[in-house]
């Protein structure tokens, strides 16, 4: 695992067609004067461009007909399990941390023409370059306060980079860190304890020379730092208030909200943060007094709700539950609805993970993959207002995407080439082959597994079930011996690049406890490649490299099926306004919401 400007320090522009991604090099740099410009590599991507240092200044734009006050109720299906900005990495939990958390940059969501550009949060843009793009220079605003109105400085932002070093930061992003001290989990060794003993990075990786500045040096050009630098773990976080695993219940805001009542499993409410100053933030607002969240909701009681509008469910979202499928077609049919509604492309792959630390046989792992009935599972959630038949294992948001790629026929057979899938099997001589199969307890993947369960049992598996809960489910498809042979998984790329999908979830560097190598895939061939495709220079050619790659992982390796690329179809209530997208993380974005 998407916004305004004026003075023209630095322009990138998007210039692919739909489905595309642009990864340009721009004459000037880094939001400002001075730098080594004309080696400075950029990108720019589809439906995200890059910032200048006028777009990074606050306050943002005021919404149309917006008003201060009220409380907005908020129904999700999953309950939080992480707070602590460094271990966040699931959709539901990104979109929640833009209330009360901010990093060195962030996106900027034009809620009338859906653009979103990428612009300097605590920074003032989005990074300067030097170096020939080894070095990064970030520079604080003036203003930037916590919540008990403590000055936010560079040492904070160290702290909170320097903390994901530590052993119990298991669940978020690692491509700063890897960038900085090595790659997989070899990283750790350059600050085994994070921060906690006195111990720092050397002044040649991570340099805060002042309270206002911070300076990233790596070992070889980095043209995505401005990317990487706005995934939630790289913000700020106080020393003193850091209690490192209990950081998880009680996070200190930077952002316009502030955590109060939080009840796991139950839910979280969020207040004003009075230090916020809006001058500081060309991103959010600060409109509603409070945001109470609840967890649990099934998608069939969220979408009830919100279709019946009565009483306080008027003031009542969903930040990313979609709209029940047996309830769609009564959607459709209210034009009142309907006006309360978005339907947006979500940059998130479905598959079905193979774990191949135990399914051992390309083959068997193959007959999987014809015999999955990818149509039919999408029809439980939702079907084409939940997301399309995917062929690759790469979404359409990326350059190099082939709409025609789709080698085990997913579209020609939606239902599954069951036939096919016995051959295979008959072949590999494992015929009533055993598979254990893990999923959600949601109502969706209930009815789902049902679909799947005959799918696999009429091509000649012999199917185990096992439901796990949805508030873990992430952290126990996460471990490496995990006992499942089989389990739903959702990636996209944190940013439009390859580079953020196929290393990561194919890499066998990343194959440990809590990594997105949910297939535990380690093939030398694949790792070979990645290494080559981490070398190339030219960014527009290696995210074409990329995709190519993601390819070959699926016909060469079959770690996962996919299933279908997402979509998100969704309501709220009648008295709020202010909703908009949120294309990078593909949920409803919560920092302009007003009550009407």
């Amino acid at each position: 695992m998407t916004v305004n400007r004026t003075s023209r320090v630095r322009t990138c522009a998007i210039a692919l067609a739909a489905g595309a991604l642009a990864l340009t090099a721009c004459s000037e740099g880094g939001g400002g004067s001075g730098g080594d410009r004309s080696a400075e590599p950029t990108m720019a991507a589809q439906g995200i461009t890059l910032g200048t240092t006028a777009d990074s200044t606050g306050p943002a734009p005021e919404v149309p007909g917006a008003k201060r006050g009220g409380t907005v109720q908020v129904l999700q299906r999953d309950a939080y399990e992480y707070l602590d900005p460094g271990q966040i990495y699931v959709s539901d939990e990104l979109i929640m941390q833009t209330l009360y958390n901010r990093t060195l940059t962030s996106y900027r969501v034009d809620a009338k023409t859906g653009r979103t550009t990428l612009v300097g949060d605590l920074a003032t843009d989005i990074g300067k370059a030097s170096d020939g793009g080894r070095t990064w220079t970030y520079t604080l605003k003036e203003g930037l306060k916590f919540e008990d109105g403590t000055p936010i400085t560079s040492k904070d932002v160290r702290h909170a980079v320097e903390r994901l070093y530590a052993k119990f930061q298991t669940n978020g992003p690692t491509y700063l860190q890897q960038w900085l001290s090595g790659e997989g989990q070899t990283y750790r060794k350059a600050l085994p304890d994070g921060p906690y003993g006195g111990d720092h990075l050397p002044a040649s990786v991570l340099d805060t020379p002042d309270a206002k500045t911070i300076v990233f040096h790596f070992d070889q050009p980095r043209a995505e730092v401005p990317f990487a630098v706005a995934m939630p773990n790289i913000g700020a976080v106080p020393p003193a208030k850091d209690g490192k695993e209990r950081y998880n219940k009680a996070p200190v805001s930077s952002g316009p909200y502030k955590i109060v009542d939080f009840k796991p499993g139950k839910g979280i409410s969020f207040v004003r943060n009075e230090h916020w100053d809006p001058k500081t933030d060309a991103t959010r607002h600060q409109y509603v007094d409070r945001f109470d969240v609840s967890f649990g909701h099934q998608w069939t009681d969220s979408t009830r709700r919100l279709l019946a509008d009565k009483g306080a469910d008027r003031t009542t979202m969903t930040w990313n539950n979609a709209v029940d499928p047996a309830q769609i077609s009564t959607v459709l049919r209210d034009r009142g609805a309907l006006a309360r509604s978005l339907t947006r492309t979500q940059p998130y792959v479905d598959v079905m993970t193979i774990n191949t630390s135990r399914v051992k046989d390309k083959k068997v792992r193959e007959a999987l993959a014809w015999a999955f009935p990818a149509g039919q599972y999408l029809q439980q959630y939702g079907g084409p207002k939940a997301g399309e038949i995917a062929g690759s294992l790469v979404g359409p948001t990326l350059k190099g995407y082939r709409p025609g790629f789709d080698p085990f026929q997913k579209r020609k057979f939606p239902g599954g080439n069951i036939d096919k899938a016995r051959q295979l099997l008959k072949e590999a001589g494992a015929e009533g082959y055993s598979i254990v199969y893990a999923y959600g307890n949601d109502k969706p993947a209930q009815d789902a597994s049902v679909v799947v369960e005959r799918a696999l049992e009429a091509a000649g598996f012999k199917v185990e079930k096992k439901e796990l809960d949805r508030g873990t489910y992430y952290t126990q498809i996460g471990k490496v011996d995990n006992r499942y042979d089989l389990y739903r998984s959702s990636w996209s790329a944190d940013w439009p690049s390859g580079s953020t999908v196929v290393p990561p979830v194919y890499g066998g560097k990343n194959v440990y406890d809590g990594s997105s190598n949910y297939s535990h895939l380690n093939a030398p061939a694949i790792n070979k490649e990645i290494e080559r495709i981490e070398q190339i220079p030219d960014v527009d050619r290696a995210a074409t490299e990329w995709i190519g790659l993601g390819e070959r992982v699926l016909t060469d390796e079959v770690p996962q099926i996919p299933v279908f690329y997402n979509r998100l179809f969704t309501l709220w209530g009648s008295g709020i306004g202010g909703v908009k997208f949120h294309e990078p993380y593909g949920a409803v974005d919560p920092t302009a919401v007003f009550v009407k």
